[in-house]
């Protein structure tokens, strides 16, 4: 009984497996599991520095304001986890096709640099002619420089009815701020860094100062602040052109403003953007106003007729009850 037994064990193809073939197993598997953490770290990597690349912040207020500077090294470690990636078997991140690069605008101005043979080189040669090689985008770095008026003033023998001799003077030319030291040129570089390139007024003066000219914080925002009555018939104008449309889109955001009367600095006052017009001549617009109520869209789109896009926010209701204009909800971009 014993030796059939013995038999039919040995010739089972299910027949237990060693202790060294299960040791080899779990060996096996525990490399498997650890070539699985390593992918998984550099996936944990890849997805921190593509979102760090695509949302990371960029305000140096925030806590983590270091990552500002990193930038090149972001882009750098993200190739390096793509090749990491690749190596390991795994299919890189699926990148948009890249255009090939069209060359620069025929409307910039062109300096030709001639790179010559030396009178040896060329020696004995039928004709020499030059090809074009290369193209390389150039800039001038901003310069600071005093403009001086000088003007021109007339003495005449005859006497005024005064006794004095008449003097007359060349016209000047109409500041829109009056006596102001600044440009016109200037002041349009400051609005344009400010409010187009989002550069504060601090890193102005320290640019300014850079270049050798001294312009305090202060003075560029009394500046900002004067130019709100030059620019007011501007605006306008622009927003009797912007209602003229018929179709317009309407939304507002929260921010915060340091002074504003019976308001602390941490509550939260409203830019509310407008964008419409004529079709083919589309205006933008941002209103500031301390509240969010309905008195604020009754006056910015008092007048105007056709369709207004805006969210589910109640706030345009009343504007919309009081003129003929059809509501679309749906989200504004």
């Amino acid at each position: 009984m014993r030796t059939a037994a013995k038999k039919q064990e040995q010739a089972s193809p299910l027949a237990a497996p060693t202790v060294p073939e299960l040791l080899q197993v779990i060996e096996q598997k525990d490399h498997l599991i650890e070539e699985l953490q390593k992918l998984l770290v550099l996936k944990e990597e890849q997805l921190r520095l593509a979102k760090q690349r695509r949302f990371g912040a960029s305000s140096e207020k925030l806590p983590f304001q270091g990552d500002f500077f990193d930038e090149a090294e972001l882009e750098q470690a993200l190739s390096d986890v793509e090749k990491q990636l690749a190596g390991a078997g795994e299919p890189a991140p699926t990148k948009l096709p890249c255009k090939k690069r069209e060359g620069f605008s025929d409307k910039l101005p062109r300096i030709r640099i001639d790179l010559s043979l030396s009178e040896e080189d060329k020696a004995g040669a039928s004709r020499t002619f030059f090809t074009k090689v290369k193209e390389e985008l150039d800039i001038i770095p901003a310069q600071a420089r005093v403009i001086e008026y000088r003007q021109e003033k007339a003495v005449f023998d005859e006497a005024d009815d005064n006794g004095q001799p008449p003097i007359k003077a060349a016209p000047r030319a109409i500041h829109p701020l009056g006596k102001c030291i600044a440009s016109v040129q200037l002041l349009a570089y400051i609005l344009t860094a400010k409010y187009a390139d989002a550069l504060p007024l601090y890193r102005l003066e320290q640019i300014l100062k850079r270049y050798g000219g001294s312009i305090s914080r202060t003075t560029m925002a009394n500046w900002i602040i004067r130019l709100d009555d030059v620019f007011k018939p501007l605006i306008n104008l622009l927003h009797e052109h912007q209602l003229s449309g018929d179709y317009l889109q309407a939304d507002e955001t929260r921010i915060q403003v340091l002074k504003e009367d019976g308001k602390v600095a941490t509550s939260d006052k409203w830019m509310w953007l407008i964008r419409g017009g004529p079709p083919d001549q589309p205006v933008v617009i941002f209103h500031y106003a301390a509240s969010r109520g309905e008195e604020v869209p009754s006056r910015l789109l008092d007048g105007f007729e056709g369709v207004l896009q805006t969210d589910a926010y109640p706030g345009y209701n009343q504007v919309c009850r009081n003129n003929p204009i059809t509501r679309f909800r749906g989200t504004v971009y």
